[in-house]
């Protein structure tokens, strides 16, 4: 059982004998009352998102998962398909419970992947990862001043802001869990 000290984004805990990440937490401290705590949780195999408050002395019980490595396979309309690097076996996970993840899905790609019952049911990716630009406008001469970016298109599909400087075929290093531009690769 976690106390609401440990319950902390990231941690997967279980509610109604289904797996939910914790995707967000605030505390709150009132005046005379005790300490609230407001997590906003995503269910694992659903993808529902709920809001739940944690009071006091509240407990949470951690959920029994297992991490194990597999590599990305490829992606169809519906699913993403990876294999187990362990075993060889080849298991599918939607796309909707990948979410946001799966425009930095690319073939060969090594993930951690979370088994709940068994069963895999969401996938972890490196931190940092580096893509290659496929599309890239030209700077506009004189558009310099402050922090300006433009939007690029990955070889993923994904598109994000980068800096001026960043061209068409350059490998850039990405932030996977904000989805930001770090460095050229």
């Amino acid at each position: 059982m976690l106390n609401m000290n440990e319950i902390k984004v990231g941690k997967v805990i279980q509610i109604n004998k289904e797996p939910f990440v914790i995707t967000k937490t605030d505390h709150h401290k009132m005046g005379r009352g005790g300490a609230v705590l407001k997590v906003k949780l995503r269910n694992l195999v659903t993808g529902a998102v709920l809001e739940k408050t944690f009071q006091g002395n509240d407990k949470a019980e951690e959920a029994d998962t297992e991490k194990k490595k597999a590599n990305f396979l490829y992606a169809d309309d519906t699913n993403a398909n990876f294999m187990d690097n362990e075993s060889y076996e080849q298991f599918t996970l939607s796309l909707d419970s990948i979410g946001e993840k799966r425009q930095y899905l690319k073939d060969g790609t090594d993930v951690e992947v979370l088994y709940f019952d068994g069963n895999p049911v969401a996938i972890n990716l490196s931190i940092k990862m580096d893509f290659r630009v496929v599309s890239a406008p030209p700077a506009v001469k004189g558009n310099s001043a402050g922090n300006v970016t433009k939007a690029v298109e990955l070889e993923t599909g994904a598109t994000i802001n980068v800096p001026l400087f960043i061209n068409e075929g350059d490998i850039i290093r990405i932030n996977t869990e904000t989805g930001e531009y770090v460095e050229r690769a």
